[in-house]
């Protein structure tokens, strides 16, 4: 029997899917790319940076580096200063030439379209696998957790885990399979636009709305400073 803590969260879920899906209705990633190679490259580079940091040093990487073929030719060296003003740029340079030379060799030069068969590429995890999959093939096999999915999942009490792949997991077992796709991309645009990281009052805010206690979970020490009015 189901506990009654996983039925509320059931059903608050449901009202919060049901918002993001006719907010949301078409999940788009704001990653710029014109290849699938240059998609699986920006969500590699987007961890731990925003969208708009990836784009802006992808708007002249992607003049030289199109294919599979061109990210697995390139000399790491170079490409090392080329996304250097990115986080961890050494280890993410690395892991996207090594990504690329998998895919030519193992895969045919394809993008995978299995997680399975994705996490097996130097660099990619589960949240990364289905960012892809969804973006490229609209196969929709998980949920990926990001900062915003993460800090939402604690702020309307989906979740007891800080595991990004326990998280993904536990909005899974909430959500029916066909509203996954609107998880991920809802509360990322929703987390930019509307309700951002710092602490303030969003009891206005059409989420909050929906359960008003996320007004008063914040992450982190400025939010428990707000939650006790300090």
């Amino acid at each position: 029997m189901k506990s009654a803590q996983f039925e509320a969260r059931k059903k608050r879920a449901a009202r919060m899917v049901s918002y993001l899906k006719k907010t949301y209705p078409k999940p788009k990633t704001e990653l710029h790319y014109k290849t699938p190679m240059q998609l699986l490259a920006a969500v590699m580079l987007s961890a731990q940076a925003t969208d708009k940091q990836v784009n802006k040093v992808t708007e002249s990487l992607y003049k030289k580096y199109k294919t599979v073929r061109d990210f697995a030719r390139a000399n790491p060296k170079a490409f090392e200063k080329e996304v250097a003003s990115l986080s961890f740029f050494r280890n993410k340079a690395k892991a996207i030439i090594a990504a690329a030379k998998m895919i030519e060799n193992d895969f045919g030069g394809n993008i995978p379209r299995t997680v399975d068969e994705l996490v097996t590429l130097p660099g990619v995890a589960y949240k990364t696998a289905n960012v892809v999959l969804g973006e490229l093939y609209e196969i929709w096999d998980g949920i990926p957790t990001d900062t915003h999915v993460k800090r939402f999942a604690y702020r309307f009490d989906l979740s007891d885990n800080t595991d990004l792949k326990k998280i993904s997991h536990d909005l899974e077992a909430l959500v029916p399979k066909k509203d996954w796709k609107y998880v991920n991309n809802g509360l990322v645009l929703y987390g930019r636009y509307v309700c951002q990281a710092r602490p303030h009052d969003c009891s206005e805010h059409p989420l909050t709305k929906l359960w008003p206690e996320a007004n008063k979970r914040w992450n982190g020490a400025a939010g428990k400073r707000k939650a006790q009015g300090v």
